[in-house]
């Protein structure tokens, strides 16, 4: 075997193999032999079927097996040779065989893994967010609980926030009626802001029986493109207004979320708990990325097009999967823009590229103890914790996710011994996304 390395950039190569064809046609004619011995023709019996026959029958499928395998064979020993780290699949390119050749020959192109030198972030900032949950988050949890499981009594008041209301509507603009303009029997809770700010206050103070006709005028970046910046009239009917009754904090709520014995203070101390570990989760995340934006900032890194082609992909798969669980309809060959996911993934490959030399260079490797942890730790927000540790244990797949948190956490410790940081408190509500 014979190979010529050529690069054709920064990443890209292509490798000029020769194979002997002696090699190729021995490798043929040794199973052609085989096949004969077995092979099942009309006319001849098991085993004596002559070679020729077999030859004109399987002759061209044998010779396309045999070279496939040699291609496979040849570009695995010369990318071995040369010291090569493929990143993606090559391309493969056989040369036509000319009468008298004595050498079947192919190329194949293909990227490189590039070198990467992680950038020093010792004067890189990272803000690392500090909260304790106190008997006051537990409190507004418990009271978003209630109202999650409130009952709703009609009234015969006007509307005001908070209480239900069902109603029916129509909407028309220059008197034509226009896509999700009408409902019937609609049920919303005022202040919730499910509906346009200037629709809602039209509902406050109606009672049941109330009819009313407005105008309204759609924002010029509304979703719906259709009616955006055009102004519709609205005939609107009131059903019903109901006030909502929440459920007393007492035995019968603590077991309504699963605490058996009704036990208050076990319900409080398991609902701190969940809230620990969620605030826990979300102040790990922020660090995180923070740690994984100063990298990025840092190295400067060229990015092989084929893992990033292969990372689109990826996420294009995830996405239909996504939207088929939301019940959304997406066929096969419906295509979802390469371009949505681009910019995603050239991140999350320059990221594994930044991380794997960072791994490597100062073993952070996740150790069976750290995944140990993490396992039983992921665990404790189920009611069997120890089933739940088996079921990681059993697949290799789901064990190798918990490793590659561990190892993240592994390059965020670092990151953190490393960069400058600053500790700094946060409010429960921002951390959790309630306000803007």
């Amino acid at each position: 075997m014979q190979a010529n390395l050529e690069s054709l950039g920064t990443l890209e190569r292509r490798l000029s193999v020769a194979v002997p064809l002696a090699e190729i046609d021995r490798e043929i004619d040794t199973r052609l032999k085989r096949l004969s011995r077995t092979v099942k023709m009309d006319g001849f019996r098991p085993g004596k079927v002559p070679l020729k026959v077999v030859a004109q029958q399987y002759g061209p499928q044998i010779r396309q097996e045999v070279l496939g395998e040699a291609i496979q064979r040849t570009f695995g020993e010369a990318v071995r040779e040369q010291n090569l780290r493929v990143a993606g699949y090559p391309r493969f390119e056989p040369k036509p065989l000319n009468e008298g050749a004595s050498e079947f020959e192919y190329s194949a192109t293909f990227e490189i893994y590039p070198d990467v030198h992680v950038g020093d972030i010792a004067s890189s900032s990272i803000t690392r967010p500090q909260l304790s949950v106190s008997e006051g988050e537990i409190d507004r949890t418990l009271e978003v609980m209630r109202k999650q499981r409130a009952t709703y009594e009609p009234v015969q008041r006007g509307a005001e926030n908070a209480d239900r209301v069902t109603m029916s509507y129509r909407g028309t603009i220059d008197g034509t009626e226009f896509a999700g303009g009408k409902a019937e029997n609609q049920a919303i809770v005022l202040g919730e802001g499910r509906l346009l700010a200037d629709f809602e206050s039209q509902l406050q103070g109606m009672k049941a029986g109330d009819a009313k006709t407005f105008e309204l005028h759609f924002p010029d970046d509304y979703h719906g493109k259709d009616v955006a910046g055009k102004t519709a009239t609205f005939e609107l009917n009131v059903s019903e207004v109901a006030m909502p009754r929440l459920p007393e904090i007492d035995g019968e709520f603590a077991k309504s979320l699963g605490v058996v014995e009704g036990d208050v203070t076990k319900m409080r101390a398991e609902i701190q708990g969940n809230l620990e570990r969620e605030v826990k989760t979300r102040l790990k995340s922020r660090v995180k990325e923070q740690v994984m934006q100063a990298l990025l900032d840092a190295t400067q890194v060229e990015v092989p097009k084929a893992l990033v082609e292969s990372e689109i992909e990826r996420l294009r798969n995830f996405a239909r999967q996504d939207l088929a669980a939301r019940g959304v309809p997406v066929k096969d060959d419906t295509p979802l823009p390469a371009d949505m996911f681009e910019k995603q993934a050239q991140r999350r490959v320059n990221l594994g590229l930044i991380l794997a030399e960072l791994v490597k260079a100062h073993q952070l490797q996740a150790k069976p103890e750290q995944v140990r942890h993490t396992v039983e730790e992921q665990a404790q927000s189920y009611e069997n914790p120890q089933e739940v540790v088996r079921w990681y244990y059993q697949s290799p797949e789901r064990l190798r996710e918990i490793e590659s948190m561990v190892l993240e956490d592994n390059v965020v410790d670092w990151a953190l011994r490393t960069a400058r940081v600053e500790d700094k408190p946060i409010a429960f509500d921002e951390l959790m996304g309630n306000k803007q």
